[in-house]
């Protein structure tokens, strides 16, 4: 019991309803495939359990109406699988660090194909290969 002092409740709350959330998904996906490719990166629990904010990561529209409708299915998994005085209520958010992360890949996709594409178009106008050779001698 000395080891739990240094975790906050809060943090195994935490936890504990994010496995919960994970595999209620994982069982609701069967029925409406929206929930398919839901991951859910994690979670914030008021400290009176009251409300909790669970951060999403979904590549496809329609995850966020998804989890909405199937809200009070989790609260009910979270209610029957955990020993907590109160359920908390359930609210949904992207993870902003997914949609970074998504954001920058893209950018650098796109600077990646500008580059190929501009160093494609300097090698027909100067008549060299891509390692500088002249593109004529064989």
């Amino acid at each position: 019991m000395a080891g739990r002092g240094r975790y906050p409740r809060t943090a195994r709350v935490n936890q504990v309803v994010q496995e919960v959330i994970a595999d209620a998904l994982e069982r609701a996906a069967v029925e409406d495939e929206r929930l398919l490719m839901v991951t859910v990166t994690g979670v914030e629990t008021d400290a009176d359990l009251r409300r909790a904010k669970v951060f999403y990561a979904a590549r496809h529209e329609g995850a966020d109406q998804a989890l909405e409708q199937h809200r009070v299915r989790l609260q009910s998994a979270i209610a029957r699988e955990t020993h907590l005085r109160r359920t908390p209520q359930l609210s949904f958010r992207p993870d902003p660090a997914i949609a970074s992360g998504w954001r920058v890949e893209k950018i650098l996709k796109d600077l990646s194909q500008r580059d190929d594409t501009s160093t494609a178009s300097t090698h027909e106008q100067t008549g060299t290969d891509a390692d500088g050779d002249d593109a004529d001698r064989s």
